[in-house]
């Protein structure tokens, strides 16, 4: 897959390999999750409400940021990044390493959209076997996010103060 990198970026830096990987995995996972769902006999929710769709992408958004950002969850990138900074809040900036598929996790895992779209693969498979369960898990993701918004809202006002 060299080759075709090498045409894909003229650094050759781009690990496509790593990433068809990363999504044959994600594939894989979503399809072995249907197919049990369906051998289970779990049932697809008939319509997914706005309110449960703004539910759950507020929790995507969370726990992406979570994986992707937090200090408190650097030992998961740790293997496939390198801190390079310091973020707002407890929020750290990372940049990927190595090349293969350890440089295309260390993509995925320092992006927090790109975290964002397994989050939400999750949490759907999540909701369709437990709607109760996941939008439970999602308030409670959704509270920590508005939790952060007042955060920085509260250190603006005072920085805007002291100014």
């Amino acid at each position: 897959m060299s080759t075709d990198a090498a045409r894909y970026d003229d650094q050759g830096e781009v690990p496509l390999g790593g990433y068809a990987v990363l999504a044959s995995v994600f594939a894989a996972g979503t399809g072995a999750f249907a197919l049990l769902a369906r051998r289970r006999g779990v049932r697809l929710p008939q319509h997914v409400p706005p309110w449960d769709v703004a539910l759950l992408g507020t929790a995507a958004y969370k726990a992406s940021r979570l994986l992707a950002k937090d200090k408190v969850t650097s030992f998961v990138r740790a293997p496939f990044t390198r801190r390079t900074g310091e973020g707002e809040g407890n929020e750290v900036i990372e940049e990927p390493r190595g090349s293969g598929l350890r440089r295309a996790t260390g993509d995925l895992l320092s992006c927090p959209f790109c975290t964002a779209a397994w989050a939400t693969g999750a949490l759907m498979c999540s909701y369709t076997a437990s709607p109760r369960l996941t939008r439970l898990v999602c308030g409670g993701l959704g509270a920590l996010t508005v939790a952060d918004w007042l955060q920085y809202a509260w250190t603006w006002t005072q920085r805007t103060a002291a100014d």
